[in-house]
């Protein structure tokens, strides 16, 4: 197979939706003798390296874990300049993904942000609403579980009366509600597990690990990444393949 049709091979393949968790900004800068907040600095870098090679190869939704809920629990010094760091990059690149034609949205428990950080999310959201060519979903303040739980709320509460659950009530009111169905999870630094990040989600998805720290991980990662992805031969099984058809038609 040339050089050609392999290109080709991964485009027909390629995923709609890749989410990827974001491991190893501490252990890298822990490597160089620097601070954590030099990794979370360098993987800002990378994240728009990312972001475009998946515009490339044709993925229509990237969903990254920026800021899980646990991660409060880490030296308020490290969360106040990750908020600032948040802050910072919104401003910054609002205007280039609305010229590549991103769609920018946040999924999470907001709430708890600073009010300062709430507004430059809004603004984002707001400026690249209409975009339509990849859709980057910044999952913050996130946790699948408690993902699963709102949904399970918010469904009681628009259907106080309703006696039993079925998994089609839940999936309208999950965060990733109108996005494709998730095909590939890729963790980056060396562990291999999903850490409470899309559990619903990423019950049919595709996992890939990577022994590279986040700021290492670069566009060549991702499309190898991919690559991989395209030469599986999925099973679902029945329920999966009805569920993973559901969620991509509810999607379009």
């Amino acid at each position: 197979m040339s050089r050609y049709d392999e290109s080709q091979n991964i485009k027909q393949n390629t995923p709609k939706h890749v989410a990827i968790i974001m491991d190893g900004n501490g252990r890298w800068a822990k490597a160089r003798g620097k601070k954590r907040t030099s990794g979370h600095k360098a993987g800002v870098e990378r994240v728009r390296e990312v972001v475009e090679a998946a515009g490339e190869l044709g993925v229509s939704s990237l969903t990254l874990f920026a800021f899980s809920s646990e991660n409060w629990s880490r030296p308020q010094e490290e969360v106040s300049f990750l908020m600032e760091l948040f802050v910072i990059a919104l401003n910054r690149e609002v205007k280039m993904l609305r010229k590549n034609g991103v769609r920018l949205q946040f999924l999470g428990d907001k709430s708890r942000f600073n009010p300062k950080l709430q507004s430059s999310i809004n603004k984002a959201e707001e400026a690249t609403a209409d975009n339509e060519h990849l859709t980057l979903n910044i999952a913050a303040n996130y946790g699948g579980r408690w993902d699963i739980c709102n949904a399970v709320n918010k469904l009681l509460a628009s259907k106080p009366d309703l006696e039993r659950v079925e998994e089609s009530d839940i999936e309208p009111f999950l965060a990733t509600a109108g996005l494709p169905a998730l095909d590939l999870m890729i963790r980056t630094g060396g562990e291999t597990r999903i850490s409470n990040f899309l559990i619903w989600q990423a019950a049919y998805a595709e996992l890939y690990f990577s022994e590279l720290l986040w700021p290492d991980f670069d566009a060549d990662a991702f499309k190898a990444a991919v690559d991989d992805y395209s030469k599986r031969q999925r099973r679902f099984g029945k329920t999966g393949e009805q569920v993973v058809e559901k969620m991509s038609l509810n999607a379009e």
